[in-house]
């Protein structure tokens, strides 16, 4: 069923209602949706590499307003929708766990998930049920979704279609270096303090 999803994701490349559906499909993954939107983004970027930046925008505009409806999920709704997308997904315990994280690093938390593939559903519907401040919340979204989505645009630039398969083949591990390094930054900081 994923593999379909997949594909149905990248059959909108080939469409004209391509970069709206870049924008729907990063708003809705930032709440409920499986596939990341990185797919899309990719093969439009390589489509016409000259609006990469373009497409890196419109996927950060999408998935920090998805965010924000993952937000209100978490606040509002949390045992009507929340609670199910959240079980739907096998993620209840790490649920509980990200109420703990969002305990001591607040925003820390926010942008680690939103720029590595950590699920990002899971931090924006845990930031409204955990009450986390939501400006706060917001600036870390667009900071990391706007890293994470402007360094694929970037890369796609530059590179083209030599780079796809190596974002393919090691995006986890490049994001979870850069969330490292990020981590490892902000310790730094606070250690300087």
């Amino acid at each position: 069923m994923l593999r379909r999803l997949y594909d149905w994701v990248l059959h909108w490349a080939e469409t004209p209602y391509g970069t709206w559906a870049l924008f729907l499909l990063a708003f809705a993954e930032s709440s409920f949706f499986p596939i990341p939107p990185d797919v899309l983004l990719i093969a439009l970027a390589l489509s016409i590499p000259a609006k990469s930046f373009r497409y890196a925008l419109i996927c950060t505009a999408g998935s920090v307003m998805g965010g924000a409806a993952g937000y209100l999920i978490g606040y509002e709704f949390m045992g009507l929708v929340g609670d199910r997308i959240i079980a739907a997904y096998g993620l209840t315990e790490t649920y509980r766990q990200v109420g703990e994280m969002y305990n001591r690093w607040n925003a820390i938390a926010v942008a680690i998930a939103g720029f590595t593939p950590i699920p990002y559903k899971l931090f924006t519907i845990a930031g409204g049920a955990f009450r986390i401040n939501f400006p706060v919340f917001i600036i870390a979204s667009l900071l990391s979704r706007a890293a994470r989505f402007y360094l694929v645009g970037l890369l796609i630039y530059h590179y083209g279609e030599a780079i796809k398969s190596f974002i393919d083949r090691y995006f986890n591990l490049l994001a979870l270096l850069f969330a490292a390094l990020l981590v490892g930054g902000f310790i730094l900081i606070a250690q300087l303090m």
